[in-house]
């Protein structure tokens, strides 16, 4: 198993790239959050790895961090999810962003990645739930605020037009025990200010 490369990057063709590593050329297949955190070709750099076996071919995928790749490993034990579509759903979502979809059970945030319908939504947050390591924007919910407090606000920043992770960077500044309508003036006032 190759469970980690490091070596000098050739090329950079999204979703592949090819790192040389002592004049082998290995092909992985990274996610978008780790393909725009790649240092430009012909410098050096670090993939943790994941080999899968197929009937018909052996792949290589790699990612910047542990938890993409634990989370890549989590998504593809669920049945119905393959490697391209778990590839597909951390290209759409960060770590902490489907943690935190997890954790509050928001479907809604799965069905708008490409290839995932509302079944498909459902079965991962059913067998994703507790397997996923919680960190960034599920401790959001832990300082004290109900998770549907948490969630609300998060859903009406998402519905005045912020995207995921303003609105994410927003709630993590909110005292805790903050009621929704105060968390969300205070959130619109913190992100008037950036």
């Amino acid at each position: 198993m190759i469970g980690r490369l490091s070596g000098v990057l050739l090329e950079k063709n999204p979703p592949a790239v090819v790192v040389d590593v002592n004049g082998v050329g290995y092909e992985v297949e990274v996610p978008m959050s780790t393909f725009y955190n790649l240092p430009e070709t012909g410098a050096k750099v670090t993939l943790l790895t994941q080999f899968v076996v197929r009937e018909d071919a052996q792949l290589l995928y790699g990612f910047l961090s542990q938890r993409e790749r634990e989370a890549f490993r989590q998504l593809v034990k669920v049945s119905g999810i393959g490697a391209k579509s778990a590839l597909g759903i951390l290209s759409g979502l960060s770590v902490d962003d489907l943690a935190h979809a997890i954790a509050t059970q928001d479907a809604a945030l799965l069905v708008r990645i490409p290839g995932i319908g509302k079944k498909t939504a459902e079965r991962l947050l059913l067998e994703l739930r507790d397997k996923l390591p919680l960190a960034g924007t599920a401790a959001i919910l832990s300082g004290g605020q109900s998770q549907a407090a948490g969630n609300d606000v998060l859903n009406a920043l998402l519905a005045l037009g912020y995207n995921e992770r303003e609105a994410l960077t927003a709630i993590k500044q909110l005292p805790a025990g903050v009621t929704v309508s105060d968390g969300i003036r205070l959130a619109l006032k913190t992100l008037s200010k950036t």
